[in-house]
C-alpha cells in the first residue's frame, strides 16, 4: 500500500493565506495593536493558538490573545466566502485516492472553515479524516495534528504535502516526509531548510510527479 497521504488545507489546496493575513491584521486593529501584514504573513500555517504571541509578543498574548483570536474569527468569516481552490486540488485528491493512498485533511483551521473548504473541493466523501484545531492542544509547527491524521489514518507510513514552514517543521517532528508547494509565499529554501524532501511550484507539478518519492 501506497503511504497515507496527509495534506494542509489553507494555502495548500485552498487559497486562503493572504485573506487569513488581512484578517488577523485587522483583528489586531481591533485591539489598537498593529502588527505589519508582511510580519503576520509569514507566521500563517501557524495555529491562531501560538500565532498571537509569535507576531505580537507574549504581553499582548497574555492581555489580548482571546480578543485577538475571536475578532480574527470574525474578520476572516467575511472574506472565506472569496476564497477559491487551487487550480487541480480536487483532481490531486481524486488522483491520490484512486492511487490507493488514504487521505486525511489536516489543518489548523477551526471547523466551520474546514467544512466550507470540504465542500468548495467536494472533498467529504473522498477523505477518510480530517483534523482541525478542535482535536488537538497545540496546532502546528507542533507535530499533535499530524499525528492526529496518522492515528485517523491508521498508518505510520505517511507524507505531509503542504505550503508552509510550519508545515514541514510539524512533520519533522511527527518522523514523516514532507512535500511543500510554494502556494504559501515561502521560498524553496525556506521550505526546505524546515525539511521539505520536495518542494514544486503548484498543485499541478507535484501532481506530474507521484510516482516520485516520498509518495511511492
Amino acid at each position: 500500500m501506497p503511504p497515507a497521504a496527509i495534506l494542509d488545507i489553507d494555502g495548500t489546496l485552498v487559497d486562503t493565506n493572504y485573506h487569513h493575513a488581512i484578517a488577523w491584521y485587522r483583528a489586531f486593529r481591533r485591539q489598537g495593536v498593529v502588527v505589519p501584514v508582511w510580519r503576520i504573513h509569514r507566521h500563517i500555517g501557524m495555529g491562531g493558538d501560538q500565532l498571537v504571541g509569535a507576531v505580537a509578543g507574549d504581553e499582548v498574548e497574555k492581555r489580548l490573545g482571546d480578543a485577538v483570536r475571536a475578532a480574527q474569527d470574525e474578520e476572516y468569516s467575511q472574506l472565506i466566502g472569496e476564497t477559491a481552490p487551487f487550480e487541480g486540488a480536487a483532481e490531486l485528491l481524486r488522483t491520490l485516492k484512486r492511487r490507493g493512498h488514504r487521505l486525511v485533511l489536516a489543518s489548523s483551521a477551526k471547523p466551520h472553515e474546514v467544512e466550507h473548504y470540504l465542500g468548495l473541493l467536494d472533498a467529504a466523501e473522498l477523505a477518510d479524516g480530517t483534523t482541525t484545531s478542535a482535536d488537538v492542544e497545540a496546532t502546528k509547527p507542533q507535530p499533535d495534528l499530524v499525528l492526529a491524521a496518522m492515528e485517523q489514518a491508521g498508518d505510520d507510513r505517511a507524507v505531509m504535502i503542504g505550503d508552509s514552514t510550519w508545515d514541514c517543521e510539524a512533520a519533522k517532528r511527527a518522523g514523516i516526509p514532507a512535500i511543500a508547494i510554494l502556494t504559501g509565499g515561502f521560498s524553496e529554501q525556506e521550505l526546505r531548510d524546515a525539511g521539505a524532501v520536495a518542494v514544486y511550484e503548484s498543485i499541478a507539478m507535484l501532481a506530474e510527479r507521484l510516482d516520485a518519492p516520498p509518495l511511492t
